[in-house]
């Protein structure tokens, strides 16, 4: 069975097919489709809305995922906006106004939304972490190079591969293929 994976980005790409395994009978095919997103917090609200536009352009079995950190600092802000948040930050301005505050403890938060063309299924996974104080590793997979998981001391960029193992898009992922491996 093929599944697409709309996405943009292709680091993303090559990280869910490391964590899906090939070993499910699903080939997942990148989709490198622009899709719109509405701007909001809701994360949720965001991948239900990304997935009907994906399947409308596609017409076939489809996921989307959507990645937000929630800075308990600011709230829980920015959630579903992180990539606005981060594109008008990036890493070096990121940790210069939260990296070195008396609370830096924040929560990464992956949602996937797959449509197979009858209903919506929602799967997620989330992180507990801090805010370095300041860019750690390569700077390429957004803000890796800012977020130390709650246990370590290293960032996600300087983890590396074994960053797969832990990383809330591997949590996610995992649920969304046991979810795939039962499916008839």
């Amino acid at each position: 069975m093929e599944i697409n994976f709309v996405t943009k980005n292709p680091h993303k790409a090559k990280e869910v097919q490391s964590i899906l395994g090939n070993d499910i009978g699903v080939s997942i095919v990148h989709a490198s489709l622009k899709i719109h997103e509405i701007q909001t917090e809701d994360i949720n609200l965001i991948v239900r809305d990304k997935i009907l536009k994906a399947f409308r352009q596609i017409g076939r079995p489809v996921f989307v995922e959507h990645t937000g950190l929630y800075i308990d600092s600011l709230q829980g802000f920015p959630g579903g906006l992180t990539q606005v948040f981060w594109d008008k930050l990036e890493a070096e301005k990121f940790c210069e106004l939260l990296g070195k505050l008396s609370i830096t403890s924040l929560t990464a938060k992956t949602v996937i939304a797959y449509c197979d063309a009858k209903k919506i299924y929602i799967f997620e996974g989330k992180v507990e972490g801090n805010i370095a104080p300041s860019p750690r590793g390569c700077k390429d997979f957004q803000w890796d190079c800012i977020f130390i998981p709650k246990g370590f001391h290293e960032t996600f960029a300087e983890m590396g591969e074994k960053k797969n193992d832990i990383s809330m898009r591997k949590l996610a992922f995992d649920k969304f293929r046991e979810f795939l491996c039962r499916r008839p």
